[in-house]
């Protein structure tokens, strides 16, 4: 292990630790943190088990509350996630829509999320970084997160110039660089409509955004 002296401190490095709300483990597959989401996850079981007694309103709020509020905590720094550790995340959003609708596992969950509003893991953490990017376009984020991106300028006159593109930055760690929010950031941007990337305010953004999503899983 690792150590580094500070003074007279000893101070040994750890393999994983906590900073605002996601656990870093020391190779960076998240796998940590999403393990700890799942095992704080004990709230779902007991709104399950109440629920009976409790009306929809109520579910939605205590669901929001306890379960995907957690879910999209940090999340924004969740994209390439290994595809086992992404369903562990969509199997506690599949339980909670069950629960919330009192549907038996016979309901196809894709119906039920459509009829919450809900988008699924994947797409949530999609919707993070493009709003994101979107306030850091508009100069609504701090300067080490709006620094990170930056706006495609060709050699040469072209087309694309005046469509709101942003630079792809290469890697040469395929995972590492994949993950990050460099490269997902303008990736999914340059992927959406002009007229969502050119949305004129933060909420017809958001609106117009979801919707896309929605149309495309």
């Amino acid at each position: 292990m690792v150590q580094a002296t500070v003074g007279e401190s000893v101070i040994e490095a750890k393999a994983e630790a906590r900073n605002l709300g996601i656990i870093f483990d020391e190779h960076a597959t998240r796998k940590s943190h999403v393990a700890g989401v799942c095992r704080s996850m004990s709230s779902i079981r007991k709104i399950g088990q109440i629920r009976r007694v409790l009306d929809r309103k109520t579910t939605l709020t205590l669901i929001h509350a306890f379960v995907t509020s957690k879910l999209d905590t940090c999340n924004a720094l969740l994209p390439n996630l290994p595809a086992n550790e992404l369903m562990k995340l969509q199997r506690i959003q599949n339980i909670a829509a069950r629960i919330t609708e009192k549907a038996t596992g016979l309901t196809s969950t894709t119906s039920l999320l459509r009829n919450l509003h809900w988008l699924p893991i994947n797409k949530r953490i999609h919707f993070k970084i493009l709003l994101l990017t979107y306030k850091s376009l508009s100069n609504s984020t701090p300067s080490y997160l709006s620094e990170l991106i930056h706006t495609y300028t060709p050699s040469r006159a072209l087309r694309s110039q005046n469509k709101h593109l942003l630079q792809i930055p290469r890697f040469k760690t395929q995972y590492y660089g994949r993950s990050s929010f460099t490269f997902n950031a303008p990736t999914l941007w340059n992927s959406l409509p002009l007229a969502i990337r050119t949305a004129p305010s933060i909420q017809t953004f958001k609106t117009a955004l979801k919707t896309y999503l929605f149309k495309n899983y």
